[in-house]
């Protein structure tokens, strides 16, 4: 944008990463027709079953996670390629990035379904634990955001679907930290909804309550509760193809979860006696 008053223009400097990406998409002709797709914590869970829909639906896949043979197994009886990166590490969103757009030419979807869980009180969680989980399910997106953003922008078109939580909306005792990155990054997927307007480029934000994979046992702890009743990882993958096929800004998993965070807006007393009794 450009700032003008009665004795002054104002050009805010380019931003470089968005230069390159714009000269990039110039440079790199598309190695597909098909339009693709970059799926992280592909290797299981919600990830896996978001691949396979999409695969299913006439995309092309690169694929993400840390173990190759479970990517292996997502990717079976497609032609979706694997592109294993540990974005904890540092670097690991920009690598990744950058070896996505050389091998497709472009990304015209990001999703962003690396996450990891911890539970437990949060005066006994190590420090190394909730630098782990701040990383990985808020750090790391942000990061990989804002290194395929650039590219998107130049083109024109493309959307982000970022895979947040009902914790992130409402807080979940026990979950502190987890609840913590899930509501920042809705945060994020608000304002930058906000910054694009115009663009061509969408934000989806995906906001499924419990769901039946094997996120609980690696965080240490099941699933107890009797409500929300543990969904489908199946049934999230359905969503996110219907939230892209139809650009939407928001998808709860279950629907009714969006009646917590209605509650919570608008009689906070109320729904905090409930969380004391519901948990």
């Amino acid at each position: 944008m450009t700032t003008t008053g009665s004795d002054y223009t104002y050009d805010p400097p380019a931003d470089p990463a968005a230069s390159a990406a714009a000269a990039a998409v110039e440079q790199t002709p598309p190695r597909t027709g098909r339009r693709v797709a970059l799926v992280t914590g592909a290797s299981s869970g919600i990830g896996a079953a978001t691949a396979r829909r999409f695969a299913a639906g006439g995309w092309h896949l690169l694929l993400s996670g840390r173990d190759r043979r479970r990517l292996e197994k997502t990717a079976s009886g497609t032609s979706s390629v694997l592109l294993p990166a540990d974005l904890a590490a540092p670097d690991g969103a920009k690598m990744l990035a950058e070896a996505a757009l050389r091998e497709a030419g472009r990304i015209d979807l990001l999703v962003a379904g690396a996450g990891i869980g911890w539970a437990g009180p949060f005066m006994t969680m190590p420090h190394t634990d909730i630098d782990r989980v701040l990383f990985l399910d808020l750090n790391a997106t942000l990061h990989l955001v804002r290194e395929v953003l650039p590219a998107m922008v130049a083109a024109g078109s493309g959307r982000v679907v970022l895979v947040g939580s009902v914790a992130g909306a409402v807080g979940v005792r026990e979950e502190a930290v987890y609840s913590a990155a899930k509501a920042g990054l809705a945060a994020f997927a608000e304002a930058l909804r906000q910054e694009l307007r115009g663009t061509g480029v969408g934000v989806t934000l995906v906001v499924p309550g419990p769901v039946e994979t094997g996120f609980f046992t690696r965080r240490g702890r099941p699933y107890h509760r009797s409500r929300p009743r543990p969904t489908s990882a199946g049934r999230v993958a359905a969503a996110v193809w219907d939230a892209v096929s139809e650009s939407r800004d928001d998808m709860y998993i279950p629907s009714w979860l969006t009646l917590p965070s209605r509650v919570r807006a608008l009689t906070p007393g109320l729904y905090r006696k409930l969380l004391d009794r519901f948990g």
